[in-house]
Formats: structure tokens, C-alpha cells, sequence
């Protein structure tokens, strides 16, 4: 067995996951998918759910990847480099036909179920909104946003927005969510006292 055959199963998997989710993805589908024998499963995965958070694996590798080349662009601001990110994020979403956020869509369907799951879920949400938290503290330091800001704080509510504008879009098959939630929310980024009253005026 070789690593191409292993990631020719993951790179199955993390199709199949977006488009049927966890519990409607069967060994066979995959095999089918892959022309694999179940050996070969077996030889690289113990069991169904060790091939999926391995899979959660290989997708967060992507995502940092995506993080690194936007984030550490010093040719662009701080903030510029987060929307680039986002709009980055976005057109793979559109590229897959808008499934989603893996992470997301694993999360709502086991995060009640697998204690595995919704452990691994949080902290792979967690470690992007830290990474973006980096990226908001340089801006903050530089005074293109304010001083006050609380930027861990900024950051995952970024990745909470996110992740409820991708929802959205997988439901509508279009990228308004998205653009919308990231429009706003750079806006929050830059004008949060501005923001935060808008927010409670509408509530």
C-alpha cells in the first residue's frame, strides 16, 4: 500500500463528506468511488471514524495552507490579507458546487452524538480563529484598526459568521451569504463600536 492509494481515499472522502455528510457515507460508495478494494480501507483507516477525522485532517492542512499564503503576505495590509482569505475560501466553495465547510457540516450533524467529533470540530475552529486573531493583533498595532479591540474576541466571531453564511449558501447554491458576511464584517473589523450598536439596534 502506498500514500498516493491512501490519499486517493481521502481526497474520495472529503467529496463524498461534503455531498452526503457522515452517517449516509458508506464503505462502498467510497471503494466504488475509488476502485479500491476494502483491503486497502483496512489497511490505512481502523474504522469509519478514524477515516473521517483523519479526513478533518487532510482538510484543515488545506486551510492552513490557504491561511499561510494570504496571511503572510506582507505585500498587503493586515486586513487585506484576511479578506483575501475569505474571498479565497469562497470561490473553492463555489468550485465544489457551495457544500459547505466541512468542519461546519460535520459539526451540526455529530457534534450532538460524538464527543470525538465535536472535540476535534472546536479545536480546529479555535486554531483558525487564533490564526486570524495574529493577523487582527498586527492590524491593531499598526493602527489600521482600533486600539481597543479585542482581537481574539473579533476573530472568532469572524469564524462564527463565517460558518453561518456558508449554511446559508450551501441552502441558496449562491455566494450572497458569504459576500454579505464578509462585507459586514470587515466593516465590524474596522468600525467596531460602529458595528457593535448597529447590531443591537436590530436585535
Amino acid at each position: 500500500m502506498t500514500h498516493s492509494t491512501k490519499q486517493r481515499l481521502i481526497d474520495a472522502g472529503l467529496r463524498l463528506l461534503l455531498e452526503h455528510g457522515y452517517n449516509d457515507l458508506g464503505l462502498q460508495a467510497l471503494l466504488a468511488e475509488t476502485r479500491l478494494p476494502k483491503g486497502s480501507f483496512y489497511h490505512h483507516f481502523k474504522d469509519k471514524e478514524d477515516f473521517a477525522l483523519q479526513v478533518v485532517d487532510a482538510y484543515m492542512a488545506e486551510v492552513h495552507a490557504a491561511l499561510d499564503e494570504c496571511l503572510r503576505d506582507l505585500d498587503l495590509p493586515p486586513v487585506a490579507r484576511l479578506e483575501r482569505f475569505f474571498e479565497m475560501t469562497a470561490r473553492k466553495y463555489r468550485e465544489e458546487g457551495y457544500m459547505g465547510c466541512l468542519m461546519g457540516g460535520l459539526g451540526q450533524e455529530l457534534s450532538g452524538v460524538s464527543e470525538v467529533f465535536r472535540r476535534k470540530i472546536e479545536a480546529c475552529f479555535s486554531t483558525i480563529a487564533e490564526r486570524i486573531s495574529v493577523c487582527l493583533e498586527e492590524a491593531r498595532t499598526s493602527g489600521s484598526i482600533p486600539g481597543d479591540v479585542d482581537v481574539l474576541q473579533m476573530a472568532n466571531l469572524i469564524v462564527d459568521c463565517w460558518e453561518g453564511a456558508a449554511l446559508r449558501s450551501r441552502l441558496r447554491r449562491n455566494p450572497a451569504s458569504l459576500n454579505a458576511m464578509l462585507d459586514f464584517c470587515l466593516r465590524s473589523v474596522r468600525e467596531p463600536k460602529r458595528s457593535d450598536a448597529a447590531l443591537r439596534s436590530s436585535a
